[in-house]
């Protein structure tokens, strides 16, 4: 449906401007309704697409040896030194063995729901399966914002159900070039 603007009146007293003005609120008001339920109707594709596609993936607790999956917004490479990353750093979460799944799960859905609340900030997340633990890290474009890297981390410890003494490392991506490791030498956080 396209949306014209209201036509011009001549200045004169015969009262007709303001209903046209109504008229054009009225216009106003449809629009953006119907923009919220376009933006809604495609963000629900968008989960169904994605979920026709998750169901089918193997989960991170069935792999058996070292295995990583990559979940980023389109356009951006899982690599320290892609534009979006560059600037960025990582959280990380050591997980014992048989809770890789269902954290995976809830990170991701987190990240499609938009509950971090941080904007365009986040860029992916990475579930990492090795022999004596598995590693979840989300990555995110700005690691000199000090609130914005506690807002993500204080939101992964909701979203994952982790307890209060959990240790949750942080590392930039710059720190990761210069060692070439993603998760040695890290902050450690509790």
């Amino acid at each position: 449906m396209s949306w014209a603007p209201p036509l011009s009146l001549k200045d004169d007293d015969s009262g007709d401007q303001d209903q046209n003005e109504d008229t054009h609120t009225q216009k106003e008001s449809e629009k953006e309704k119907m923009d919220k339920e376009k933006t809604q109707n495609s963000t629900k594709r968008k989960v169904e697409q994605f979920w026709r596609f998750y169901s089918h993936l193997v989960r991170p607790g069935d792999l058996t040896g070292h295995s990583d999956f990559h979940l980023f917004k389109d356009g951006i490479k899982p690599m320290w030194e892609d534009e979006a990353n560059k600037n960025g750093g990582k959280w990380i979460i050591r997980l014992r063995k048989g809770l890789a799944s269902r954290c995976w799960e809830n990170l991701i859905l987190a990240m499609l729901g938009e509950q971090f609340m941080v904007g365009e900030e986040i860029c992916g997340a990475v579930v990492s399966v090795r022999f004596q633990e598995d590693i979840i890290s989300i990555w995110n474009k700005t690691a000199s914002d000090q609130a914005t890297t506690a807002r993500i981390r204080d939101t992964l410890r909701r979203v994952l159900n982790l307890p209060p003494n959990t240790i949750m490392e942080y590392k930039t991506h710059t720190d990761s070039i210069k060692d070439n490791s993603s998760f040695r030498n890290t902050k450690i956080t509790l």
